[in-house]
């Protein structure tokens, strides 16, 4: 079985860290990105299968980069979580509209992250 590649987007350094634990044993390829248009650079270089996005980041915010990610041929179908402390619904709605597949906020459990992305990604 080929690993999953699955990029983490957020400028908190134990967040990314938090993540990356919590899926490092599991069959997954794991990359970090820290602000908006590094998840573009990336994803440029990498293709992602899953894309793990806070909404507040530098540069660009994760509501702009899902927007970015939709508009290319190349991203347009892949899953998007929003991992973010963002969770009125009009932040929602906003997620959903700019095509954020699935919505998990801050704080989170990581078994609830994990079993998430298995169910995607199988």
């Amino acid at each position: 079985m080929t690993k999953k590649v699955i990029l983490i987007a957020d400028d908190e350094p134990q967040l990314r860290l938090l993540v990356r634990t919590t899926l490092e044993d599991e069959d997954y390829d794991i990359y970090e990105a820290e602000d908006g248009q590094q998840v573009l650079e990336v994803a440029a270089q990498i293709s992602p299968d899953l894309f793990l996005l806070d909404n507040m980041m530098p540069i660009l915010d994760g509501i702009a980069v899902c927007k970015a990610l939709r508009a290319n041929p190349k991203f347009c179908d892949r899953p998007i979580i929003m991992l973010t402390a963002k969770f009125q619904q009009r932040d929602i709605e906003m997620g959903k509209a700019a095509g954020v597949s699935y919505y998990l906020t801050k704080p989170f459990s990581p078994l609830e992250l994990l079993t998430l992305i298995e169910e995607i990604l199988t």
